[in-house]
């Protein structure tokens, strides 16, 4: 049954759908049909296919930039799906109705599914407590102690490159070599734990089954809005056993890397609890020596009320969530960057000066590292203009009307300055097209310009404030769901730039690298690859 043709499975699964879709309200027009956007492609899958595709980044440009600051797609079936970029629609939708705009139900269970009860499926007061507990550990003062652990690595990093290039300039697979490095990053700063040491061209099981999460998610993106409608039936076990048992090669890999996140999750998770029991001594003796945010989120679980306690099932779900999300997004904007600067070698040389002068890849503060300027500027920029994760969702629980900063011209001709919005209607938040906005960021916004943060940001920027939590931009989200991790995420960059350019060049390879669409975006060697990889040639600097 592995050649089973999924849009046939999808035709399947999906009858349910259609009947309730069918005699779901929806009469006459409605003014989310005069919002401009794309034509349908294709009657059960409207838009989704195309911008959910591996290669659908020019679409998702395109919806992004070329329509305005709302534009409306086509989602299954063509219920009306609204990429939103707009300043005081994304306030409303991030901060001010945050209770109201939800992430939506399927994709709450289908982070369950992946992850557990964690940051990413939970809302509400559960969301809270966890968050609240996790707090403390992502604080600048808390990066200021675990820097020295940061620059361990990267030093180690550094050294199992220089082996692999000692004898001339080589092709390298940088994308692999972040991944690894972001992997163990997160394991000590993050769980009290060595994952790979980074000597040798060592596999982790863990690791592997992280790195290939995203890729294997992305082909059943269409099977998501229909979790719901199975994914209440039944106990867990029962559910689990239906899963298992479905005939299609993807979801069965999906499958295997799920359950071995959380068997190692739980295995970590246990480990660190028992040393915590044990004492100080034991803790010291840790990867980390007990400063990791594993260990301090079980120590304030401990020691908050019986009311504020999570369960350990909920503790085990964010070791899961973090190390994935850290991985992922930070090995890929590290790639991206390298990628970048490979190509501009003019840039890189002025990075390195600064770098070498500033002695920063050997090791500075936490306030000294973040003071220098160009390697900021390049970070944001890059973050900026390639957010490594671009879709987001939002789901409306009631009827509401979300306000604009600016009127757009509806397709009948009529300008629209607030748009009624019915429940359950879905909205992607417009990252990408907030953080590459010509209204706001001027008519080079679409450009990789660094030196745009040496100046003053113009005055668009700061008048008109989006709802992020980093830099006057969406790549972070914002508001109770932001991206919590964002400074771990941001010197984890700045540290291992330093220590690679420091000590090498790095420059282009005449095999094309192709960036991927999935929930984090991701590089290959080609098109017709599926591995992600991304290849420079990395020449060792004279002493």
């Amino acid at each position: 049954m592995n050649g089973t043709d999924p849009k046939l499975l999808i035709l399947l699964l999906t009858v349910t759908f259609i009947g309730w879709r069918f005699f779901r309200r929806r009469t006459g027009k409605s003014i989310l049909d005069k919002i401009p956007g794309p034509p349908s492609n294709s009657f059960w899958a409207g838009n989704m296919l195309q911008f959910d595709a591996r290669d659908g980044m020019d679409f998702q440009r395109h919806v992004a930039l070329d329509y305005g600051s709302v534009t409306r797609m086509h989602g299954l079936f063509g219920q009306p799906v609204l990429y939103v970029s707009d300043p005081k629609a994304l306030q409303t939708i991030i901060l001010k109705e945050e209770h109201i705009f939800q992430e939506p139900l399927a994709f709450r269970m289908t982070n369950n599914f992946v992850f557990g009860p964690g940051l990413l499926s939970t809302i509400g007061e559960t969301h809270r407590k966890q968050r609240k507990l996790l707090n403390p550990a992502f604080s600048t003062n808390h990066m200021r102690s675990i820097l020295p652990i940061f620059y361990g690595v990267a030093h180690r990093l550094r050294d199992a490159i220089s082996t692999q290039v000692k004898n001339g300039p080589e092709e390298v697979d940088i994308l692999n070599w972040m991944s690894r490095t972001s992997l163990e990053l997160i394991g000590q700063g993050g769980l009290g734990y060595s994952f790979d040491p980074l000597t040798e061209n060592v596999q982790n099981e863990y690791g592997n089954a992280v790195k290939d999460l995203f890729p294997n998610l992305q082909p059943l993106s269409m099977f998501v809005p229909l979790v719901p409608l199975i994914g209440n039936i039944g106990p867990a076990w029962f559910r689990r056993s239906v899963t298992s048992l479905m005939p299609y090669r993807k979801i069965q890999r999906v499958i295997s890397i799920v359950d071995t996140m959380n068997k190692r999750s739980s295995e970590i998770f246990n480990a660190r609890k028992e040393a915590i029991r044990q004492g100080d001594d034991a803790s010291l003796q840790q990867v980390g020596g007990g400063k990791d945010i594993m260990s301090l989120f079980i120590k304030a679980n401990a020691a908050t009320s019986e009311g504020d306690r999570l369960p350990d099932e909920e503790l085990v779900a964010q070791m899961s969530t973090l190390v994935t999300g850290a991985v992922d997004t930070t090995s890929n904007a590290l790639s991206r960057i390298l990628y970048i600067l490979a190509g501009r070698q003019d840039v890189q040389e002025k990075l390195r000066k600064e770098i070498l002068e500033a002695e920063a890849g050997e090791g500075l503060s936490y306030d000294e590292l973040d003071q220098l300027p160009i390697l900021d500027s390049i970070c944001r920029e890059t973050l900026r203009v390639y957010p490594p994760a671009p879709t987001i969702f939002r789901q409306p629980c009631q009827d509401t009307v979300l306000p604009l900063s600016e009127p757009i011209v509806g397709t009948d001709g009529h300008l629209i300055k607030e748009i009624p919005i019915p429940k359950g209607t879905l909205f992607i938040v417009g990252i990408m097209g907030s953080n590459a906005s010509k209204t706001l960021w001027g008519e080079d916004a679409r450009e990789w310009k660094p030196e745009r943060w040496l100046s003053p940001l113009p005055s668009t920027v700061t008048e008109n404030p989006t709802p992020g939590i980093y830099s006057n931009m969406m790549t972070f989200i914002g508001g109770k769901r932001g991206c919590i991790g964002f400074k771990f995420s941001e010197m984890e960059i700045k540290v291992v730039l330093s220590a690679l350019l420091s000590t090498f060049k790095f420059h282009l390879t005449e095999k094309p690298i192709e960036w991927n669409i999935a929930a984090v975006q991701y590089p290959t060697v080609g098109k017709d690859s599926s591995v992600p990889a991304m290849l420079l040639r990395v020449e060792l600097l004279k002493s």
